[in-house]
Parts: C-alpha cells; structure tokens; sequence
C-alpha cells in the first residue's frame, strides 16, 4: 500500500494563500465541488475507512488506513470507476451503507513538485493540503507557503472538525448551503 505524504496548514485565507502559490510558480491545476461517501469497514473503527468520491473529472474508491497522524501516517489503496452512484448502489447491495456523504469545494496547484489543494468545508476555515513525494519534500514546500513544521498536520477530516468542537461522524449529510 501507497504511503501518502500529506500535511494539512489550518485556517487559511484562501485567497492570499492561493496568490502566494502563484507568486512561487506555481500553476493553478482545477477547481471544483468534490463529492463524497464514506463508508466503515468496521463499525467504530476510525482508522480504517472506505471512500468513493466524485472530483468531478474521475470517480474513485479507496481505502484509507491511518497509523498515526504524522504527515507519513496514511495508506491508501485506490482504483478509479465508472460511475459514483452506481458504484455507491454497489456498494449497498453488498452490505456496505454510507455513514454520511460529504461535499467540499477544491482548487487544485503544483508547486515545487508538490500537489496542493485549498479546500473548504462547510463550517469550518478554509485549509491547504500538500502531498509530496516524502515527508522532507511536504515539509520544505510548506516552509516556501510560510508554514513552520510545527503548523502542519496529518489529521484526517473527521480530527480537523473536532478541533472546532464539531463532531464529523454525527453529521449524515455535510452540504453546502446554497
């Protein structure tokens, strides 16, 4: 299983860090509205998930496992396929039920060799997530963006949203409100 090398820099003003990344070269890659399920593989354990998102351009289904939450600390199986709610009707039909669908709003970068997204959820600040090719690599493209080693995290999702006392997985559906 792949290793992800990805560090989240919290509560960020979106548009001033988007125009940092741009000021260092980087490229603006995509936008868009993500689109999600997210299914346990076992009830209560929430290091281990299943996870079918729609970016938009490609659907995919993958298995995340978290070890720890250190920027070296997920693993993640993923293949792509065709269709997102026919494979959530897939899903379903083998016993699987989603535990809660989720929606985020994405811009995509390259910087330095990095990926780079700035997402925002509904009710919580936007933040940046960078994936590189090691944990030296996530750490040196935070420090060009202006963040310390220190500022970066490994948390998942669900631990980002408890950090604003909110509680993820009593959530069904996480829409935006339009």
């Amino acid at each position: 299983m792949p290793i992800e090398f990805e560090a989240k820099v919290l509560d960020v003003e979106a548009d001033e860090m988007a125009d940092k990344i741009l000021s260092l070269g980087g490229r603006r890659v995509g936008s868009g509205l993500m689109r999600r399920y997210v299914y346990d593989i076992e009830a209560g354990d929430e290091s281990r998930w299943i996870r079918l998102r729609d970016t938009g351009t490609v659907v995919t289904l993958t298995v995340k496992e978290i070890a720890h939450d250190g920027i070296d600390g997920t693993t993640e199986t993923e293949v792509v396929v065709g269709d997102f709610e026919t494979t959530n009707e897939l899903l379903r039909r083998i016993g699987l039920e989603p535990k809660s669908y989720q929606e985020n709003r994405r811009i995509s970068f390259e910087l330095a060799g990095a990926q780079l997204e700035l997402d925002q959820w509904p009710l919580i600040p936007p933040y940046l997530e960078i994936e590189g090719r090691s944990r030296e690599h996530v750490v040196d493209v935070g420090r060009m963006l202006g963040a310390s080693e220190d500022e970066l995290t490994g948390e998942n999702t669900t631990k980002v949203y408890a950090r604003y006392g909110i509680d993820l997985s009593a959530i069904g559906e996480l829409r935006f409100a339009e």
